[in-house]
């Protein structure tokens, strides 16, 4: 308990969010407050700048021992770590990087505590022969999405849901400033086709965790082929209000609308997970 805990919610916010994979306290980062030794400072910077220097990492702090990490990622990069004593998080963390994976860092209020029985000179020459494995090569991993690690069902469908929301809102919005303009089916063309595109990039990058450039106009053009049964949905169901009330309503038709994007939303879900970013099932 050297960390502060106020620094938990901080600490997984940003993975529950899918914001990053990988969230650690720094002691280094501007606004963190350390109250620590003279020695042990000197340690901790000289440390992490030869990190930096021999590994070229982007975090500041690797030991902090204040981290959090996604099950998914813990799962395709834990495998891959072969130090099992103090270098372990250095080397999950420069991984970790290495796949590209995000890594979010929080400043935090630490203590040291002086009676630590840590072997200073043991672990120094530990860590330095783990760097040094690490310049020499080490495994080269492969996005966790690309190994078919997911997030999971629930967490999916929660980050689905938040997307779809936001989505929605943007789709009525430019639905009704188009309106006038182009008409009803006009409008509803042009919207969906706008909040899709956007739609399908938030869910690939989110929902399921798919990150890099390949792929990506494969995705879209799945996307866009879901984005046109959502269409012929929508548009048939205004099509039908239309035929019953010659003019209806603002407001009839966008809870017309409303009920038929929640139709398209639910088998747009089942489209996305189940053929467009349908995980790739390997052995471990």
């Amino acid at each position: 308990l050297a960390t502060d805990l106020r620094a938990l919610l901080p600490l997984v916010a940003p993975l529950l969010s899918g914001h990053s994979d990988v969230a650690i306290g720094s002691r280094l980062a501007h606004s963190a407050r350390v109250e620590r030794g003279t020695r042990r400072e000197v340690i901790s910077r000289c440390y992490n700048l030869i990190l930096k220097v021999a590994l070229r990492n982007r975090f500041t702090d690797a030991q902090c021992g204040f981290k959090a990490v996604s099950r998914d990622v813990a799962r395709s990069v834990v495998p891959h770590v072969a130090d099992d004593q103090w270098f372990f998080d250095t080397e999950l963390l420069v991984l970790a990087e290495r796949a590209g994976l995000r890594i979010h860092e929080v400043p935090v209020d630490w203590v040291d505590d002086p009676d630590s029985r840590v072997d200073i000179v043991a672990t120094a020459v530990a860590d330095l022969r783990g760097v040094a494995r690490l310049v020499r090569g080490g495994p080269r991993l492969p996005l966790p999405a690309a190994d078919g690690y997911a997030p999971s069902f629930g967490m999916q469908v929660l980050r689905f849901g938040v997307i779809g929301a936001i989505s929605t809102l943007a789709y009525l919005l430019l639905y009704l400033l188009l309106r006038g303009s182009l008409g009803a089916q006009g409008a509803n063309a042009l919207a969906l086709l706008v909040t899709a595109v956007a739609n399908t990039a938030a869910n690939r990058r989110l929902t399921f965790a798919i990150r890099g450039a390949e792929g990506t106009a494969r995705h879209q053009a799945q996307g866009l082929a879901v984005f046109a049964l959502a269409l012929g949905l929508t548009s048939g169901t205004l099509a039908a209000l239309h035929g019953l009330d010659a003019d209806p309503s603002r407001a009839l038709e966008v809870a017309v609308l409303v009920g038929a994007n929640l139709v398209a939303t639910v088998l747009r879900f089942v489209l996305l997970r189940s053929w467009v970013f349908r995980a790739k099932r390997v052995a471990p």
